[in-house]
């Protein structure tokens, strides 16, 4: 069962699509669900993640440095299929523990983006360990509406990027960007890119069909999409460079958030009425 301050945090997750207040304000977290090693009980707990490539996120479990792995490290290990919850959608995925040079590679990385983790290893004897979770099966909408369900997914891309702005300011001037940053920069232009796409070749000519009338703000719609997609570009190619600045990075950054915090909202107004209207 799930500590009182753990539930907490579990209904507040699901109630607002994956935001959470307090300690975790701002921060990335899913909802873990794994099966009891011993029980075969299902439990779910809330965990810090970091985005990976190749379409799998990255969970440490650290324990906060406590002598001993959490249980719900214990429970993957035994069962390695579980349930992510991300605030947008629900999904099965794969859990692997990695090992060797990969999992200290990939420690090193989490902990070059946030000392914490390093501080959590200095704590303990054991080596903390680092498990990737690769979608396995088709994503399941949280959502109570269509409107409800693109709105959640507008504001993960709102948090998603807030969370690089402030990544990026920390981060100073003249020591160039970290691996984990860059990769927390390509996750995010790759996921835009694809959200937008589906909307460019499944939503937009939808409403074509069903309202012929809202062709102006279709068309206003793909025009921003375009000029997103360069702004997109323009951030991909400066984090890749060599020798990319965080002040640089952090200006394109700025550019992105204006251009698609006003497209977003722009879409809001116009659609979500429309995709919640009855029949």
């Amino acid at each position: 069962m799930p500590t009182d301050f753990n539930q907490r945090i579990i209904d507040e997750f699901r109630a607002n699509g994956g935001r959470v207040s307090g300690p975790f304000e701002g921060a990335r977290l899913i909802l873990l669900t794994t099966t009891g090693a011993r029980s075969g009980a299902r439990h779910t707990t809330p965990v810090a993640y970091l985005p990976d490539d190749g379409g799998r996120i990255l969970v440490i479990a650290s324990a906060a440095g406590a002598p001993r792995h959490p249980d719900w490290y214990h429970n993957l290990v035994a069962h390695p299929r579980v349930t992510v919850e991300d605030g947008v959608f629900s999904y099965e995925a794969e859990a692997t523990v990695l090992a060797g040079e990969e999992r200290d590679r990939l420690f090193a990385r989490a902990a070059e983006a946030d000392p914490g983790w390093a501080a959590y290893q200095d704590r303990t004897t054991r080596t903390i360990p680092v498990v990737a979770l690769l979608p396995a099966g088709r994503p399941t909408p949280t959502a109570a509406s269509p409107g409800a369900g693109l709105r959640a997914v507008h504001d993960a891309f709102r948090r998603e990027l807030a969370l690089i702005r402030k990544e990026m300011a920390e981060s100073g001037g003249g020591v160039g960007l970290g691996a984990q940053l860059r990769v927390n920069c390509l996750t995010f232009c790759q996921g835009l890119g694809h959200h937008h796409s589906i909307e460019d070749g499944g939503l937009f000519p939808h409403f074509e069909r069903v309202h012929p009338e809202l062709a102006p703000t279709l068309t206003r719609l793909r025009r921003e999409h375009e000029r997103i997609a360069a702004l997109v570009e323009e951030l991909r190619t400066l984090v890749t460079a060599e020798q990319s600045e965080p002040g640089h990075a952090l200006a394109e950054v700025d550019r992105l958030t204006a251009e698609l915090e006003a497209h977003l909202d722009y879409e809001e107004r116009e659609l979500i009425p429309l995709l919640d209207a009855p029949g």
